[in-house]
């Protein structure tokens, strides 16, 4: 929950939501809740409210994270909300923007599949086929 939730205060409901984001990437991308709970006296979120990142990330096993990633996930972390980003700096932002290699990978494998799938795709609607785990789609790889 976000500190200007927990601390009563009448608050922004997106900045609200950015901060539940990032606490939910966090558990994503580390598979541990980033901290207790949101307020200063809490160890590990005084160590984001106070700027002390890097042990931050020693102390959640997080080292081995890109730089990019934890300055987007920092920045959604900000106790004041005013100083969380915005909806369009956080599209603009190089950890979104970049391109990473699995995309890349991913991108060609699909261009691969597409150039390869026969066009005359046909489906099958028997009524055993209907019924069954089996795909009804029957395409075939040149």
């Amino acid at each position: 929950m976000a500190p200007e939730i927990k601390e009563g205060k009448i608050y922004d409901g997106t900045k609200v939501d950015l901060f539940s984001f990032g606490v939910i990437l966090f558990i994503i991308v580390q598979g541990i809740f980033p901290f207790k709970e949101a307020r200063p006296t809490e160890y590990y979120y005084n160590l984001l409210v106070t700027g002390q990142y890097e042990l931050y990330f020693t102390k959640t096993n997080a080292s081995g994270l890109s730089q990019e990633f934890k300055d987007f996930y920092t920045s959604l972390m900000k106790h004041d909300p005013a100083q969380r980003p915005s909806l369009q700096q956080l599209r603009e932002h190089p950890w979104i923007v970049q391109e990473s290699q699995a995309e890349k990978s991913h991108a060609r494998l699909i261009e691969c599949l597409n150039k390869t799938v026969s066009s005359d795709c046909s489906v099958d609607k028997s009524p055993s086929s209907v019924n069954s785990s089996r795909p009804a789609s029957k395409c075939l790889l040149k």
